[in-house]
């Protein structure tokens, strides 16, 4: 049965895909909330569809908790039995960092300069825009950089280029040793194959 996706926005909705791809699982409808409030307002209602069909809500954690399961408590006191409403530590970036060596080569970085362990970045967003400031590779860092004087706090291109990595470089089972909640995810989606 096909898996319905809720994200934030358009990078988790890569990142979602290929989780779902990774695990064996078949994609269905996705939902991109708008932002991780609009998100939070509209899970009821996906848990409620979940009773009959599953789902895969995929959110950051940012500075919204302690820890993951706190936050799951917080949002969703009863999760159906389909509902898998998983969280990245602190943010999806924390995973895509975490295959170090093909977001090393993405960036044309060297793979010692990619931070770890992920799961304890703050601000992942921000180490990955960092961390692109550092590359050798002029057309990385205009698309993922903020221009100078810009109050961006990405680079134009930075959805279109991070979505790109999450689709057809990152490679999730190697990621997963690297990120203790990005390891707990695989394993959730995981029973939905039973």
């Amino acid at each position: 049965m096909p898996v319905t996706i809720a994200v934030e926005g358009p990078t988790d909705t890569a990142v979602a895909r290929r989780l779902l791809r990774h695990v064996g699982l078949s994609e269905g409808p996705v939902y991109e909330a708008g932002g991780k409030s609009k998100l939070d307002q509209k899970l009821h209602a996906y848990n409620n569809a979940a009773r009959n069909a599953p789902w895969f809500v995929l959110r950051d954690m940012d500075q919204d908790a302690p820890c993951a399961p706190a936050l799951v408590g917080g949002l969703l006191k009863a999760p159906a039995r389909l509902m898998k409403l998983r969280i990245a530590v602190h943010q999806g970036e924390s995973w895509l960092l975490a295959d170090a060596e093909r977001m090393a080569a993405f960036l044309h970085v060297q793979m010692e300069a990619v931070p770890s362990p992920p799961d304890e970045l703050v601000n992942a967003k921000q180490a990955l825009v960092n961390l692109a400031r550092t590359s050798r590779s002029r057309e990385v860092r205009a698309a993922l950089v903020p221009a100078e004087g810009s109050t961006a706090s990405v680079g134009r291109q930075y959805t279109s280029l991070i979505a790109e990595f999450a689709r057809e470089h990152w490679r999730p089972g190697v990621a997963a040793r690297r990120s203790g909640s990005l390891n707990r995810c695989i394993q959730a989606l995981r029973t939905l194959l039973a």
